[in-house]
């Protein structure tokens, strides 16, 4: 296993760690700035709100699209898999 081996192993996790992450991390930091301008405009300094929301967020984005996150990150593996059977 060379030196250029190691950087496409990494590159690919790097990439699929974005992937999976990145549409929940997102939406939940567009929603702590909408939660934000709300409650600069209307003065109500209540934390568990925009709490609760970014969870609720989070959980439906898991729920959608949960089955699509497991098939790349098992897809994934199977590649980490067959690259260590031919080393």
């Amino acid at each position: 296993m060379n030196i250029s081996m190691i950087a496409d192993v990494l590159r690919d996790a790097v990439a699929v760690v974005i992937k999976l992450g990145g549409p929940m991390l997102i939406l939940s930091m567009v929603a702590g700035v909408v939660i934000a301008i709300f409650q600069a405009v209307t003065q109500i300094h209540e934390q568990t709100i925009g709490f609760i929301l970014k969870v609720s967020i989070i959980v439906t984005v898991l729920l959608v699209s949960g089955g699509w996150m497991l098939t790349t990150l098992q897809n994934y593996a199977r590649e980490l898999f067959e690259l260590m059977k031919t080393i």
